[in-house]
């Protein structure tokens, strides 16, 4: 849930017109004043945190545009949520976001984030409107424990590049020869030859949310990729994909389903079994129910995503014409139609009040 209701432009300092470019250099400003590294304002920390939530909505098409158009109600129904900041070095912060050091580059030996890492699931609807948990299997790269990260083989020690200055550079270029590590590893660890990470397969239980759209995705932090020299671990971002369902058709929080009867239950009425997304229930049909009528069931659709209520069920009734009759079946339709009137088929509304109804 968002941790701030001032509007996002106005925290930024910024006008609603603002392109990615002025967004980009607000937080930059406003974080070298805000972030607890570099000030001692009693509020400085809380004050980032909103800082840092605004850019994260603003600088991203999707979020921004969802936020435009409903506000913060809007981010929380599209099941937004913050990223949360373990408050490290201002420079791992600005590498975090724009993959750059705020001090340059240069500057000796740095740590990096690690990358983010994305994974697949598939759910049925069903699993979709009460929500689920699922373990979701991905490789990622994981500090090598022979080493903790170093890429130094146990019981050796690396050796100062001869091309630093007390293994400070002062070139605007990494060392060609230590990459602008400061250090040389003359005895790279055997187990991750000297990268500091290796590879593992893992396994992750992911709660997937009730209500969840198809093409969604759950974000994991800190769960990515291992980062380097102590970089903090990417994200995890899981993707999931809701099955079709041959029973129903989802449209939003409403789910939609068929019903079909024969002309005589058309007729006379019928109580029916309809099947939704929490069993069966029993929906009686009046007497000359028509093709096309939709019978909504209140609060049998999908949970609505991160926020409370159901959408409805929305039951569209079909009829049934025979194909095939018998000689006695032909002769009882021909009496009906012969003992029939302007009253007998007298409409209450045309056909495309019905049309529009169906799709209310």
């Amino acid at each position: 849930m968002a941790t701030t209701n001032r509007d996002y432009y106005e925290v930024l300092g910024l006008a609603r017109s603002a392109d990615d470019g002025e967004i980009k250099r607000a937080f930059r400003r406003l974080a070298r004043e805000l972030h607890p590294d570099v000030s001692d304002a009693p509020d400085a920390e809380e004050r980032f945190r909103e800082v840092t939530e605004a850019y994260e909505v603003l600088s991203n098409s999707e979020t921004r545009a969802l936020y435009d158009r409903y506000g913060h109600e809007g981010l929380r129904s599209g099941g937004f949520r913050p990223t949360q900041f373990d408050m490290g070095g201002l420079s791992d912060l600005f590498s975090a976001f724009f993959g750059d050091d705020l001090f340059g580059a240069g500057g000796g030996t740095r740590r990096a984030r690690g990358a983010d890492i994305g994974a697949e699931v598939e759910i049925e609807l069903a699993q979709a409107a009460t929500g689920v948990t699922l373990a979701v299997p991905f490789e990622v790269a994981v500090t090598c424990a022979t080493c903790g990260g170093d890429g130094v083989e146990p019981g050796t020690q690396p050796t100062t590049c001869p091309r630093s200055v007390f293994g400070e550079f002062v070139r605007t270029q990494p060392c060609p020869q230590c990459s602008g590590r400061g250090v040389l590893i003359e005895h790279p660890c055997k187990t991750c030859d000297g990268v500091g990470r290796v590879v593992e397969r893992r396994e992750l239980n992911v709660d997937i949310p009730a209500g969840i759209h198809d093409g969604q995705r759950i974000r994991i932090s800190g769960e990515g990729h291992a980062g380097v020299l102590g970089g903090r671990a990417g994200d995890v971002y899981v993707l999931v994909h809701v099955k079709r369902d041959a029973r129903f058709v989802r449209e939003g929080n409403d789910v939609f389903s068929q019903v079909d009867l024969t002309i005589a239950q058309a007729a006379l009425g019928a109580k029916l079994s309809v099947e939704t997304l929490d069993g069966p229930v029993e929906l009686e049909l009046p007497a000359g129910v028509q093709p096309g009528e939709v019978r909504v069931l209140r609060g049998r659709g999908m949970p609505v995503l991160q926020g409370f209520g159901r959408g409805d069920h929305r039951v569209l009734v079909n009829v049934r014409v025979p194909r095939r009759l018998s000689e006695a079946q032909r002769k009882l339709l021909e009496e009906l139609e012969a003992t029939s009137d302007e009253h007998t088929y007298a409409a209450e509304e045309s056909f495309f009040d019905k049309l529009k109804s169906a799709f209310r």
